[in-house]
């Protein structure tokens, strides 16, 4: 199915022939449709395969159709509330006039309360700028028809889930509503559903799960002691060719290591949530025209961060929660470029490693939770005797071996996204 099959209006067909785009990719040719018929829509694909133009599409079309209708798109950065905003003044022509506004932290209310007041059809922003001007009055949303939740599993995680009841309560429940993201755990589906009327599911990848990798990416890990990681780290950079992303878990690991790349002589830029906004631009723009080859950062650009010719992740710090390895490593590969992903393991990274590899091979929990049976119940099924009564009493066996996700309230080294 190409673009001019679909049930788009004819001028949005025009924006995209000017834009050279004729082929949807699988996430698109089969949400489009979909969204187009006015369905909720649960979708999931890996990164860079064009999720955001599968749902920018039918809401332009759908506030073409519908003169007095609103959509609201949430992002949790505001990296990529601008890329969403970026792609939006790419689609929109002389021919489709809507108007739209960014609402994101780290900038000015005033700029944004006055373009609120020429009444924008498209909201795109991040949730605390969002409910402060719902707060303010700045804001209307009691004529939002479409709503976007864009990297829902970031967005439901506990930092946002207030915020974004919130927002669901300034919205008409009679909505159309769109969530799209890379991974989609059962819990993050479960809180979905409770805001959406009967979503299609729309998983684009194997065996109907949403964690995978790009087929064209390739997995390293090197196994090094903690003191010796940034040696290996020098040592990966001298080896490899192109640009780099290099992910640590806080805000002053990201540059402490930049100041000492760039002293070591290398071209590296620091990435994280404390920066200014229009330091962090700066940084985004620089590393996209190659001025700098490395960029050091925390997860805050795990997601936000569109660069298609990243050639190469390093995982310097092992993320706590799965579902980001999935994210991280999804800035290189990229609309079908080669790409790697090394990551350091360390003797700390062993669980959260284990973690990792049982959620993209899940046969690789089954066989240790069957090991753990045997330890603990034995073949035939029976509790050792000798660790019976005598070392547990009454009290059922529990088993502490594994790792537990961690709850991201305690776990997200204060890095304000927002």
């Amino acid at each position: 199915m190409t673009f001019d099959e679909m049930n788009l209006k004819p001028e949005i067909k025009t924006s995209l022939s000017r834009l050279k785009f004729t082929t949807p990719t699988d996430i698109q040719s089969k949400s489009i449709p979909v969204a187009l018929e006015g369905k909720d829509i649960i979708g999931s694909a890996q990164t860079g395969t064009g999720k955001t133009l599968a749902f920018l599409l039918p809401i332009v079309s759908g506030l073409l159709d519908n003169k007095d209708g609103k959509a609201l798109i949430v992002e949790p950065t505001r990296e990529l509330a601008q890329q969403v905003l970026n792609n939006v003044r790419k689609l929109l022509d002389k021919d489709i006039f809507v108007k739209y506004v960014l609402l994101i932290g780290g900038e000015p209310f005033f700029p944004q309360t006055r373009n609120l007041k020429h009444n924008p059809r498209l909201i795109i922003g991040t949730p605390g700028r969002i409910i402060d001007h719902i707060q303010r009055e700045s804001l209307d949303l009691s004529q939002c028809k479409y709503l976007v939740l864009d990297e829902t599993d970031r967005m439901f995680e506990m930092g946002f889930y207030e915020q974004l009841e919130k927002i669901f309560g300034a919205i008409p429940e009679e909505r159309q509503t769109l969530m799209f993201s890379a991974t989609f755990p059962k819990e993050v589906e479960r809180l979905a559903l409770q805001h959406m009327h009967n979503p299609e599911r729309i998983f684009v990848q194997n065996n109907e799960q949403a964690n995978v990798i790009a087929d064209n990416l390739v997995q390293e890990e090197i196994r090094v002691d903690s003191k010796s990681k940034y040696s290996e780290l020098v040592n990966q950079l001298n080896q490899r060719e192109g640009t780099v992303i290099v992910f640590v878990k806080t805000k002053a690991d990201a540059e402490y290591i930049a100041n000492k790349l760039f002293k070591d002589g290398f071209t590296a830029c620091a990435m994280h949530g404390d920066l200014r906004q229009r330091t962090r631009e700066r940084n985004i723009r620089d590393f996209r025209s190659g001025r700098y080859r490395i960029m050091v950062g925390t997860d805050v650009i795990a997601r936000g961060l569109d660069v298609p010719h990243v050639k190469h992740v390093i995982n310097y710090s092992i993320p706590l929660a799965p579902e980001d390895y999935i994210h991280r490593i999804g800035r290189t590969a990229r609309a079908g470029a080669d790409g790697y992903a090394v990551s350091f393991i360390s003797d700390e990274d062993k669980r959260p490693w284990q973690a990792i590899q049982e959620m993209l091979h899940p046969e690789l929990k089954k066989e240790r939770i069957n090991e753990n049976e045997k330890r603990r119940f034995g073949r035939g099924g029976k509790r050792f005797s000798k660790f019976g009564d005598k070392r547990f009493g009454n009290r059922k066996f529990r088993n502490f071996g594994g790792y537990h996700k961690p709850t991201r309230k305690y776990n997200n080294y204060n890095d304000d996204t927002l």
